[in-house]
């Protein structure tokens, strides 16, 4: 039985966050870089990718339950946050997972964006609303997935202003290295014409 989840969670997580297996493109370790991905921010991720599904599940079963007892203003509200709160989850934490690991500013300040601006006013919304009759564990599911987004908020930030400082760093550095490889004032010609 250990066997048969252990390859169903391999599985499900190779589906959901591929990787290349073309390992001339793709080196594991390499000598000449430095690995700057953060480890907090990444083992958030991780957490909340497990999360995820139950929060959702949860938060479904509570909706179905106490739909009846709410007001038609807040059946459309609830449906379309947690509507756009699951969709959007799943995009932000792919972000995060693929910014984080691979070092693409991009990706990770789309994730940040993402929790920031969309997540995190939602589920502050989820959690702290008293007129839609929330229920004990609609509130501890709530507040778990509020954990996660406010920590992955504050890491995200540092894990992008320490990848963008490292990357603008190699970018200043491999100038200078380019402008050593430059014997002739012919070189220098070609570089500059190279350049512009």
């Amino acid at each position: 039985m250990e066997s048969t989840l252990r390859k169903t969670v391999n599985t499900m997580t190779d589906f959901i966050f591929p990787v290349s297996k073309d390992t001339r493109k793709h080196q594991s370790l390499r000598s000449d870089h430095d690995y700057i991905s953060s480890l907090p921010f990444q083992m958030a991720l991780y957490f909340n990718v497990f999360f995820a599904p139950f929060w959702f599940i949860c938060s479904i079963v509570v909706l179905v339950v106490k739909f009846s007892s709410l007001i038609i203003l807040y059946k459309i509200i609830l449906v379309a946050a947690y509507s756009m709160f699951s969709i959007i989850e799943i995009i932000r934490l792919y972000l995060g997972y693929v910014g984080n690991l691979m070092e693409r500013v991009p990706e990770l300040a789309g994730s940040w964006l993402l929790t920031l601006l969309v997540q995190f006013p939602l589920i502050m919304l989820l959690l702290f609303n008293e007129q839609q009759n929330i229920y004990p564990l609609e509130r501890s599911v709530n507040l778990i997935m509020a954990i996660f987004v406010w920590f992955e908020a504050i890491c995200g930030y540092f894990a992008i202003r320490t990848m963008v400082n490292y990357q603008m760093t190699r970018f200043h550095l491999r100038q200078f290295t380019d402008l050593e490889q430059i014997n002739t004032p012919h070189d220098l010609d070609q570089t500059l014409a190279d350049y512009t």
